[in-house]
C-alpha cells in the first residue's frame, strides 16, 4: 500500500483516455486505491443566429457532445469490466470545466492527465490549458500521459529534473513509489543547487527511500529550456520524468515557465509533475 488512496482520471472523447484509465486501474490494483473517472469536456457553443426579420437572435446553445461522453462512458466500463474491480463515474453538468475538475482534484492523491494531441479533433473540446491549469490550481501531483507510446505501470528508467524548489520536492515526494520500481534511476541538476548554506543532497533523499543506486549527469545551467530536460530523458531511455510544473495564473491569464510549456507540448514519455 502507498500514499496513494485516491486516484482521479480525467475522461474525455478520446481513445488515449483509455491509457490513462487502465493505468490508473493497474496501479489501484496493487496500492488498494479508489479510482474516480471524471468526464469532462467544455460544452460547444452555436453561435447567435437570427430567426427573422426584427426578432432578437436565438441564445447559443451550450451542450456536450453526446458521442465524446458515449466513448468515454464506454471507455470507463470496458476498462472497469476488465479490470474486475469497482471505480466511480463522474461527470460535469455544464459547469466550468476546468474550475469543477481543479476542485474535485484538490481531494485526490494523485490525477492522471493526458498530454493535448494537436492533430486529435476529438479532444478539441478539452481546454487547450486543461492539465496545467488543473495541476497549478489544485496543486495536486499528476502523471501525464504522452498522446503516443505504450506506458508501462512502473518505469524501467526514471530521470528527475532537480532544482530546490517547492515543485520539485512535492513532485519527487509524489515520485517516490514509480522510482523505488524502476532499474535505473537518473538524476540531473539544475546548476546553482547549493547556493545556499544549507547543502541539499537530493541522493540521500532517495536513499532513504531506499534507493540507492543514482546515475547523476551533468549539471544543467540555470533556466535551462525544456529540450535539455527531454535530451537527456531520451539519452538515459527514461520512461519517466519528475520534475515541478511552474508557472501562476493572474486574473484569467496562465504563466507557464519555459521548460513547462515545451516539456508539455513536446514530451513523449510520462512526466509526474507537481506545483
Amino acid at each position: 500500500m502507498t500514499a496513494f488512496q485516491s486516484l482521479l482520471v480525467h475522461l474525455d472523447g478520446t481513445a488515449r483516455a483509455a491509457v490513462r484509465m487502465n493505468l490508473a486501474l493497474r496501479l489501484a490494483l496493487a496500492w488498494r486505491a479508489r479510482v474516480s473517472a471524471l468526464f469532462a469536456v467544455a460544452p460547444s457553443h452555436l453561435p447567435l443566429l437570427p430567426v427573422g426579420p426584427g426578432m432578437p437572435p436565438l441564445p447559443p446553445d451550450a451542450r456536450i457532445e453526446a458521442e465524446h461522453r458515449r466513448r468515454a462512458l464506454a471507455t470507463y466500463d470496458r476498462s472497469c469490466a476488465l479490470a474486475n474491480q469497482p471505480c466511480e463515474w463522474l461527470e460535469l453538468d455544464g459547469d466550468p470545466v476546468i474550475e469543477t475538475f481543479t476542485r474535485r482534484a484538490l481531494l485526490a492523491d494523485l490525477l492522471f492527465l493526458g498530454q493535448r494531441d494537436p492533430a486529435d479533433a476529438t479532444g478539441f473540446d478539452v481546454p487547450a490549458d486543461f492539465v496545467e491549469s488543473v495541476v497549478i490550481g489544485s496543486g495536486r501531483p499528476a502523471l501525464i500521459i504522452p498522446f503516443a507510446g505504450e506506458i508501462a505501470d512502473s518505469p524501467d528508467s526514471a530521470l528527475v529534473a532537480w532544482k530546490p524548489t517547492r515543485e520539485c520536492a512535492r513532485a519527487l515526494a509524489a515520485a517516490i513509489p514509480f522510482l523505488q520500481k524502476a532499474h535505473h534511476v537518473h538524476l540531473v541538476e539544475e546548476d546553482g543547487a547549493e547556493w545556499h548554506s544549507v547543502p541539499i543532497d537530493v541522493r540521500d533523499y532517495l536513499r532513504l527511500h531506499g534507493i540507492e543506486r543514482v546515475h547523476e549527469h551533468a549539471r544543467l545551467a540555470p533556466d535551462s529550456d525544456g529540450e535539455a530536460i527531454l535530451s537527456i530523458a531520451s539519452d538515459c531511455d527514461a520512461d519517466l520524468l519528475v520534475m515541478g510544473c511552474y508557472g501562476h495564473s493572474r486574473a484569467r491569464e496562465l504563466l507557464l515557465g519555459g521548460a513547462t510549456r515545451t516539456v508539455l507540448d513536446s514530451m513523449t514519455l510520462p512526466v509526474l509533475m507537481a506545483h
